[in-house]
């Protein structure tokens, strides 16, 4: 994580800490690899998203177990120890700027945090398609919902689930929000 986290640009990195602490701070749902992946390969760094996921889970990590054991920025900076010869000099001093201004803030939050074992949907979109024909099949016309969960998981990654339902399926699914919603107006 080390080498990839010296290919990022100070800008980047700061971008990703910001979102880091943000999501600590219940303030985002999670963080976007995705996108700041595609704009950082854009920039010219190459990075794959796997890589730039594995530094953010460091980063939250580190964040986070500091926030727990509320150290101060010269705590974390000192915590960091021998991994500040490694870290590129850029990385240290945006992690010194974004804890010593915005740590603090997750020492109060990080006891909810703690209760969050699961994700968080963020947003749902769906269309509706029929199949038309195959190379198998020459008139299917067979109607079918795809839907898209955008989903943050534990850690703060955003994650897009598809999946595709027939029509008896997706009113059944219909079915199963309104009652959802029903109970939620009692309560």
């Amino acid at each position: 994580a080390v080498e990839k986290i010296r290919l990022i640009p100070q800008d980047f990195f700061a971008e990703l800490c910001e979102q880091i602490i943000q999501h600590l701070n219940h303030k985002i749902p999670g963080i976007n690899t995705a996108e700041l992946c595609q704009r950082i390969q854009t920039s010219g760094v190459d990075i794959n998203i796997g890589d730039l996921a594995k530094i953010a889970n460091t980063l939250s990590f580190l964040f986070s177990t500091a926030a727990r054991n509320n150290l101060s920025t010269e705590e974390l900076v000192a915590t960091l120890g021998s991994d500040i010869s490694t870290l590129p000099k850029h990385a240290v001093q945006v992690i010194r700027h974004v804890w010593n201004e915005q740590g603090k803030a997750i020492a109060v939050s990080e006891d909810a945090r703690d209760m969050a074992t699961v994700g968080q949907f963020v947003d749902m979109k769906w269309k509706l398609g029929v199949a038309m024909s195959s190379d198998t099949c020459r008139s299917l016309k067979y109607p079918y919902v795809t839907v898209t969960l955008t989903v943050a998981d534990p850690s703060g990654q955003i994650t897009d689930k598809s999946f595709e339902m027939t029509i008896p399926q997706f009113k059944n699914f219909f079915r199963q929000f309104k009652e959802m919603a029903s109970v939620l107006e009692t309560v």
